[in-house]
C-alpha cells in the first residue's frame, strides 16, 4: 500500500477517554485538507466555537449527533443548544448521511446526546491545523490529571479556535446493578 489507499479502520489513531480520531489524509500525505474519522462518545459536547480562517465539513457515518452551524440572534456563554438564528434556524439532530459545511466565521458545534457512540468523517481546510490540534488535545486528555481548561483555551487560540461555550464531556452514568442473591431451597 502506498498510504494513499487505506483499508477500513486503518490510519494513525489518537485515542483518549473523550475522543478517538483516525487520521485519513494529512499534510504529510500532500493534502491541503486534513481528513479524519472521529468517534464521538455519548456525552461529548465540543462546545460552540468559530474559526477565523478555517473551514470544516462533517459527515455522519453512524449514530446520531446534534449539529449547529449559524450565527444565533443571541449568543449565550453557557450552552448553545437553545440558540436560534434571526431566520429561525435551530440545532438539528443528524443521523447517518447528514452533513454540515462550516465556512470561516460561522459559529458551530456538535454533541452526542444518544447512548451510543457516533462516527463521523471530518474534513478541515487548511491542513495541518487540526492535525496538530488533535495531537495536542490528546496529550492534554491523556495527562491523567483533570483537564487543564487554561491549557486547552491557550492551545485552541493557537489553532484558530475561538471557544464560545464550554467543551464538555459528561459520559452517561453507568447503570447500577443489584447484587445477585441466593434463593433458599
Amino acid at each position: 500500500m502506498t498510504g494513499l489507499i487505506l483499508p477500513p479502520g486503518e490510519g494513525r489513531r489518537l485515542v483518549t477517554r473523550a475522543q478517538e480520531v483516525t487520521f485519513k489524509a494529512t499534510a504529510d500525505d500532500g493534502s491541503a485538507v486534513s481528513i479524519f474519522e472521529v468517534v464521538v462518545p455519548p456525552g461529548f459536547d465540543v462546545g460552540a466555537h468559530v474559526h477565523g480562517d478555517s473551514q470544516e465539513f462533517f459527515y455522519v457515518l453512524e449514530g446520531e449527533l446534534q449539529l449547529l452551524a449559524f450565527e444565533p440572534a443571541k449568543r449565550t456563554e453557557d450552552s448553545w443548544q437553545d440558540w436560534e438564528s434571526a431566520a429561525g434556524d435551530k440545532a438539528v439532530t443528524a443521523t447517518e448521511g447528514a452533513c454540515m459545511f462550516v465556512p470561516p466565521g460561522t459559529p458551530h458545534a456538535f454533541r452526542n446526546v444518544s447512548g451510543k457512540p457516533a462516527r463521523m468523517l471530518f474534513q478541515c481546510f487548511p491542513s495541518p491545523y487540526h492535525e496538530r490540534y488533535f495531537e495536542e488535545i490528546a496529550q492534554i486528555w491523556a495527562s491523567g490529571a483533570g483537564v487543564d481548561a487554561g491549557a486547552v483555551e491557550e492551545m485552541r487560540r493557537r489553532y484558530d479556535v475561538q471557544q464560545l461555550t464550554p467543551l464538555r464531556y459528561e459520559p452517561p452514568a453507568a447503570l447500577s446493578s443489584q447484587p445477585a442473591t441466593k434463593r433458599g431451597a
